[in-house]
């Protein structure tokens, strides 16, 4: 019922009523475990993926209901997942897609958990990964092989703020009849539709921008309904008959909502990465706002941005929004809206002046966090990145002088004045 509406009203309507039994207009935290059956032909349906219903809060919840269907309609999709955090969507995104031997392509500048869970953990699964710089889009097309099941990149990359031509890779991977992923988190789909420049799959971590108040961790995982899951045999979890399920086959018996019925009757049931209603509940209430917080936290950005870039102490800043930015260009034509409110700089003095200047900032929150309300900040190099060798941090834009801000929705002649009195400890 929500296609033809705007964003901001699907941001507040979309996947909501008011609650049949009281009347409630916000959508009520269903705190329940299970769910009472009419009878024993009605569970069985339900169990046999004959009836869509609720069964049991590991798989669906009213709650967590409301916010797929919320999310689906924002980012253009034919259905959403949601889950227990942005790690877990990566997986449950990956999870009908693979198996042993199989690899996915990955861009190099990727928030530094991401780039660890794909070279590391998921080896334990027996997948691999390839990680190749996606504005070469030759030496993309050229790290595929026989084995190779998916292409995932973010939409604006953590840390740096720099942003990928996504319909530039869409076409490399319908080229290769790959699905490609993209984790839109830091764009939000205030900023950036991924599926409408042709990504297969969308994931988010929740955690962000989304809630917006730094209070929960969620993820999810947004199927765009458009992949031909049946066009080869590399995706037999989805085009071939499913044991569990008596010899169902999701894409023949679901179409463009096969991964999204996958996701939950196997990844949900399987995996347990179970979003919390109360999460979902937060979710929902920060989504409300959605369009309005981005705008500025766009605006802000640019403005502390190019203070940053005209200050003696600075060395660089990585914002795509400024037109010094080798991405400007395809920022302006992919990201009109703005390209979003992350970014790093770096600090003349290197390392040890750039810890001091996170340890002198009094408005900035230093929290292993980004797309809250407040303006936070971090030094990746020894946190969030510190996993990667030296030469991984550099290629993911967290070098040891490199500092990565988030901008919030403040005042932003404070965050100067924060800044500037950061930088003056930090490089005296």
């Amino acid at each position: 019922m929500s296609e033809n509406w705007g964003f901001d009203t699907n941001a507040i309507h979309a996947g909501a009523a008011p609650d049949p039994a009281t009347g409630a207009r916000q959508v009520p935290i269903y705190q329940t475990t299970a769910y009472v059956f009419q009878d024993a032909a009605h569970a069985a349906r339900l169990f046999g993926l004959q009836e869509v219903g609720y069964i049991y809060s590991r798989l669906t919840n009213p709650t967590v209901s409301a916010l797929q269907a919320r999310i689906a309609a924002l980012e253009g999709g034919a259905g959403a997942v949601c889950c227990s955090s942005g790690h877990a969507a990566q997986i449950l995104a990956l999870f009908p897609l693979m198996g042993p031997g199989r690899n996915i392509i990955a861009s190099t500048r990727l928030y530094g958990g991401t780039i660890t869970q794909f070279s590391q953990t998921i080896k334990r699964f027996g997948w691999g990964v390839k990680f190749v710089d996606l504005d070469d889009l030759d030496a993309l097309r050229a790290a595929a092989d026989d084995d190779t099941r998916a292409i995932f990149c973010e939409s604006i990359s953590n840390p740096g703020g720099y942003v990928t031509d996504i319909p530039a890779v869409a076409r490399i991977a319908d080229e290769l009849g790959l699905p490609l992923i993209v984790d839109n988190t830091l764009a939000t789909p205030s900023l950036c539709k991924p599926i409408e420049m042709g990504a297969t799959l969308v994931v988010h971590s929740l955690t962000k921008y989304l809630t917006g108040n730094g209070t929960v961790t969620g993820g999810a995982v947004v199927d765009s309904g458009r992949f031909d899951w049946s066009a080869s045999d590399k995706f037999p979890s989805l085009s071939q008959p499913e044991p569990a399920y008596h010899g169902l086959t999701f894409h023949k018996t679901f179409g463009n909502l096969a991964f999204t019925f996958h996701g939950i009757a196997i990844g949900l049931r399987d995996l347990g990465m179970t979003m919390n209603p109360q999460a979902a509940h937060y979710t929902l209430m920060g989504i409300e706002t959605l369009g309005l917080r981005m705008a500025r936290h766009v605006e802000n950005a640019r403005i502390v941005a190019d203070w940053l870039e005209s200050d003696s102490r600075v060395t660089s800043v990585t914002y795509a929004g400024l037109a010094s930015s080798p991405w400007y260009e395809t920022a302006q034509r992919v990201y009109p809206k703005g390209a979003g409110a992350l970014f790093t700089f770096a600090i003349k003095g290197g390392y040890d002046a750039a810890v001091k200047l996170v340890d002198h900032l009094r408005l900035f929150s230093h929290v292993a966090n980004l797309g809250d309300a407040r303006s936070l900040v971090i030094h990746s190099a020894s946190t969030t990145h510190s996993q990667l060798t030296d030469a991984q941090k550099i290629a993911a834009g967290a070098g040891p002088d490199v500092v990565r801000l988030s901008i919030g929705i403040e005042d932003p002649a404070d965050l100067i004045a924060d800044l500037d009195q950061a930088l003056a400890a930090a490089t005296a």
